[in-house]
């Protein structure tokens, strides 16, 4: 906390703390240099006061009021630039206890105790007339003046009645003597106004004979700031009223020393008191920006203090000099972005800043290149001083350098920008069904696939912490049955997508691979809400058709043309882990499928007139071979037994399909739907039946599907 005095330039009051002790010290130089304040010789009894410099001083509170009906406890003022009041202690440290006012009509070089207790003190006729209020909680009806700048007091009366004081207010104007207290009679009563005019005390105005000059100094040193200063005061013994007040008599400049200088930037004074360079500091940096044939001003490491107006003595010698501009070569280069950032958006203006430690800055040649394929080069920094500027078309890494040259070296520097994509939709693509303890592929399909560099955090099965990797797909396995989820989250950059997906995991079940009449194709728009949703009519149908529990179906509708299906045959149990269905189970059930398909049983109306017959798919015949005359026997021998084999795998196949008691099925394959999905969905891979559907019990079939309804 720190106080200006008024009046006075480059004089202020600060508390410092020191080894957990608060003092006060008072700078004239503006904190060039501080001392701290001597205690009174004697206190207000006239006993000597015992205290001893550095260990015991004045400490003074530097709090100033913020409220204009109510004192601070420190104040001086412009038209007095002499007197300070102020509260505070004698010790070896600010305290909040033994509170007494203080008063100094010289500057802060000396001072006196005038009160014991707290007092508002207000400046009347310019500073000529102090007025002391004292701080209480009780009603007052006095108060004190002092005609001879606090050396001296009077007691006066300004109200018949005692008066709570809430505050004092002086009226503003040159020659004021007017001063209005406001308080309360009682607790109860309203707000009484109370005017003080001392114009009475005074019988005439100042003549220039009432005046004696004095001179502002420090500890007896007169130059402050570089100029010698000498005030008007009124003499103590004349008792007259100031009226205007005439300000400084005169002012002489004072010759330059080096108390009038302080440490320039970078430099610290040291016990010696000489300024050198701090530990961070290059005083050669000061030419970084400098070309050889030019000139700077190099420091000596001192500067006059701010509005000091000394002159001529050590001022040139500690004033800084034009010197000209050595020829240095490149060091200490730099790259960076803008912003401050490693990463930039394809299709963007991305910012570059070149920046030099040192070196010829007008004489240099700079080479920037950006890593794809453009370059390009000035001729000076300065023309790089807003930033360079470039567009990135993809996305990646790249390996942004910078050279800088001139006649006397050369500098080099490096930047690895990453040029990212906004990431916009993430697909988790992953079988609808897989085996227990079988390995089993997910992959993140990306959209745009080509986003920049990219961390991928998975989440399946009950881990409780996540596998983070740098690539789309990773392979896991399940030890439990029943259905799972798994999560992938992609980061690219500040944005993070994820997408979830579901999968049956079972020890056995079935899958066959569905068809559909011709007509089903003219109305596939192949988008993932469709297969969706005909998947659920799909499954409707079988359970309709079969009586099958849905909970044991599982149908997913595959993308392309012609459209296509897979019919899983899952061995759903409660949670209990109970009415498992057992292997014999699922065997009958798909026989009881495939006959209904077989006898096209199964089948849906997609819209009012067009039915959809739902079929298990035949195996497809052998390819055609090629039976020109320059194949040779060997080879025409060979071609025969494929096509014999073809036939009679067909004949058996066809066959086998009219054999009630064979069961036909085919475990389910490992194929990955490597498809995005649409902006609206993002599960297109999930099973075609719902999750909350999947899992719920539901009726399962109480006993085994016999062989007599099979047979029908």
């Amino acid at each position: 906390m720190y106080f200006s005095v008024a009046g006075i330039k480059g004089m202020f009051l600060a508390n410092k703390k020191i080894d957990n002790q608060v003092k006060t010290f008072i700078t004239y130089n503006k904190g060039r240099d501080w001392r701290l304040l001597q205690a009174p010789d004697t206190d207000l009894r006239g006993d000597p006061v015992h205290c001893l410099l550095p260990y015991c001083s004045l400490h003074l509170h530097l709090k100033v009021s913020e409220n204009p009906y109510t004192s601070g406890i420190i104040a001086s003022k412009d038209t007095a630039p002499s007197i300070i009041v102020a509260s505070g202690n004698i010790g070896s440290e600010l305290s909040d206890t033994d509170i007494s006012m203080f008063v100094s009509s010289d500057a802060g070089n000396t001072w006196r105790q005038i009160f014991e207790e707290e007092h508002s003190v207000l400046y009347l006729d310019q500073g000529g007339v102090l007025v002391a209020m004292k701080h209480t909680s009780l009603p007052i009806r006095h108060l004190w003046l002092s005609f001879d700048e606090g050396r001296s007091w009077s007691k006066y009366s300004f109200t018949s009645i005692p008066l709570f004081v809430d505050g004092v207010l002086g009226e503003p104007g040159e020659e004021t003597l007017i001063m209005t207290v406001f308080g309360h009679f009682s607790h109860r009563s309203e707000w009484q106004l109370v005017k003080v005019d001392y114009k009475s005390i005074f019988d005439r105005r100042c003549a220039e004979e009432d005046y004696r000059p004095w001179q502002l100094h420090s500890q007896g040193e007169a130059c402050i700031m570089g100029a010698k200063r000498i005030y008007k005061k009124r003499k103590s013994e004349r008792k007259c009223m100031q009226g205007k007040y005439a300000g400084a008599m005169e002012s002489e400049p004072c010759v330059c020393t080096e108390a009038d200088f302080d440490c320039d930037y970078g430099y610290e004074r040291h016990s010696n008191g000489q300024c050198l360079p701090a530990f961070w500091f290059n005083p050669s940096s000061l030419s970084k920006d400098c070309s050889l044939g030019q000139s700077y001003l190099n420091s000596t490491g001192y500067r006059k203090v701010v509005s000091n107006n000394c002159t001529d003595g050590v001022r040139e010698q500690y004033t800084a000099k034009p010197q000209k501009c050595p020829g240095k070569a490149p060091r200490g280069l730099r790259i960076v972005t803008a912003d401050g950032k490693l990463t930039a958006e394809q299709g963007h203006n991305v910012t570059l800043m070149v920046q030099l430690e040192e070196g010829d800055v007008q004489r240099t040649l700079i080479q920037v290149d950006f890593g794809d394929g453009i370059a390009v080069s000035y001729v000076n920094l300065s023309s790089t001083e807003d930033g360079i500027k470039h567009v990135y078309q993809n996305v990646g890494i790249f390996r942004v350098t910078v050279q800088v040259d001139n006649s006397l070296g050369s500098d080099s520097a490096v930047l690895y920008l990453h040029v990212t994509c906004p990431l916009e939709h993430v697909h988790l693509s992953l079988p609808f069904v897989t085996t227990k303890n079988k390995e089993v592929n997910a992959t993140a399909v990306l959209w745009p696939s080509q986003v920049g560099t990219l961390t991928y955090v998975w989440w399946y099965g009950n881990n409780t912490e996540p596998l983070i990797t740098l690539e789309g797909s990773i392979s896991f396995r399940f030890t439990s049955e029943g259905m799972n989820t798994i999560t992938v989250q992609v980061s690219a950059g500040n944005a993070i997508l994820q997408d979830t997906k579901t999968i049956a995991v079972y020890e056995e079940f079935r899958s066959l691979r569905l068809s559909f009449s011709p007509n089903l194709d003219d109305y596939n728009p192949d988008i993932p809400e469709w297969r969706r949703d005909i998947g659920r009519v799909i499954k409707k149908s079988l359970v309709e058709a079969t009586g099958v529990p849905g909970q044991h179906i599982l149908v997913a509708v595959l993308p392309g043309l012609p459209t296509t299906a897979e019919l899983f045959v899952l061995p759903y149990q409660d949670p209990a882990g109970e009415n498992k269905r057992s292997a014999d189970d699922l065997e009958q059930i798909s026989e009881l499928l495939i006959h209904k398909l077989n006898q096209n049983s199964v089948h849906f109306e997609l819209k009012p007139g067009v039915q959809v017959l739902v079929h298990a798919a035949h195996l497809t015949a052998a390819p055609l071979v090629d039976l020109t005359p320059t194949h040779s026997g060997s080879a025409m021998l060979m071609l025969l037994s494929v096509v014999f084999v073809g036939l009679a795998v067909f004949v058996i196949y066809k066959f086998k399909r009219k054999i009630p008691g064979i069961n036909v099925y085919a475990q389910m394959q490992n194929e990955k739907e490597q498809e995005m999905i649409s902006p609206v969905s993002h599960s297109e891979s999930r099973p075609n039946v719902p999750q909350t559907e999947l899992r719920r019990p539901g009726q399962l079939i109480d006993e085994k599907v016999e062989s007599q309804l099979i047979g029908k």
